[in-house]
């Protein structure tokens, strides 16, 4: 029997509302309220998931899988 490790990674969306006076100032906004944890994703905004899979045995490792 071989021995897997599997990655999933997940990309999750959601919209937030922002006020400011320009692109620049959104941005720092936006990203102030992330580290904050105001802007926090909630889950089943799911947008995409793939999969890599290492083989320990044999030392190989799969392209990402969508699935």
């Amino acid at each position: 029997m071989k021995k897997y490790i599997i990655t999933i990674e997940e990309t999750v969306s959601q919209d937030f509302v922002v006020f400011a006076d320009d692109d620049e100032e959104a941005k720092t906004i936006a990203i102030e309220n992330y580290k904050n944890e105001k802007f926090v994703l909630e889950p089943g905004n799911l947008e995409a998931k793939q999969m890599l899979m290492r083989n320990l045995t044999d030392h190989e490792i799969t392209e990402w899988i969508e699935f």
